[in-house]
């Protein structure tokens, strides 16, 4: 497959130019060239020099990740942004990112990939950011009591081994489940006003604590990495229906 016909469906999937206005990652191909040819892809949550360097290994045309190295782009390719840089162009692979296109796709993303996890129904897009979303809500199949569904979350979700901070304010029984994946608790006050039982994100602030108490809502501190790990692993296997050979690689940060 040819790499502009590569990007072109993923980005149009992804409905990227959605998104330009409200995302700091430059969504897309971020280094690569204008023409090449695309037979291995390879997936990971972070582009960064370790993945880099384990995706030139396996032979990789393709790297694709959720969080990539431009930010607003390039004052400078010096330092670590130049060895990556130069990891990739020495290695002939190109860097596709998605951020937030790929944590709110109702499809595809990874909220919705921690939706599956917990089984939830009448899903709806949920966390407003600008005109468009980036996670989902949901409601459980049957009620979970709070320390099911951190059980839940711990024994599904890629945490490295680490426990599952909870936020114990909310209701007995939780149903209604809103979920921002990564660092997601600067929409605490959106699922509360909403009515939903709890809040499943990543990683949260010092003010969350009291915020999450006032409100009565339970909060789960899932980990940045292990809520945003299976956008990818959904685009793999978009890819691999494309009839392209791909590679899965984990990098598990535990935080």
């Amino acid at each position: 497959m040819e790499l502009s016909e590569f990007v072109d469906r993923l980005d149009e999937k992804l409905c990227h130019d959605e998104y330009a206005d409200a995302d700091a990652s430059a969504n897309g191909l971020q280094i690569g060239p204008e023409e090449g040819t695309v037979e291995h892809v390879v997936f990971a949550v972070d582009g960064v020099q370790e993945t880099f360097e384990l995706a030139a290994d396996a032979d990789a045309d393709v790297l694709v990740t959720h969080h990539g190295i431009s930010w607003g782009g390039f004052d400078r390719v010096t330092g670590r942004t130049y060895d990556r840089v130069a990891t990739l162009i020495e290695n002939d692979l190109a860097l596709y990112v998605s951020h937030l296109p790929l944590d709110g796709h109702q499809e595809l993303g990874n909220a919705a990939g921690v939706a599956d996890v917990l089984e939830l129904t009448d899903r709806a897009p949920f966390g407003e950011l600008g005109p468009q979303y980036i996670g989902q809500r949901g409601t459980a199949r049957e009620p979970y009591a709070p320390e099911e569904l951190c059980e839940r979350l711990e024994s599904t979700l890629a945490t490295d081994g680490q426990p599952v901070q909870h936020l114990a304010f909310g209701p007995d029984e939780i149903e209604d489940v809103a979920i921002v994946t990564g660092s997601g608790t600067d929409w605490l006050e959106e699922a509360a006003d909403a009515g939903a039982d709890a809040l499943v994100t990543g990683e949260g602030k010092q003010k969350a604590y009291h915020a999450a108490q006032e409100a009565g809502i339970h909060v789960f501190l899932a980990g940045h990495y292990a809520t945003e790990t299976f956008g990818v692993r959904s685009l793999e296997e978009l890819v691999e229906g494309w009839g392209l050979e791909t590679t899965s690689l984990e990098v598990p940060t535990g935080l």
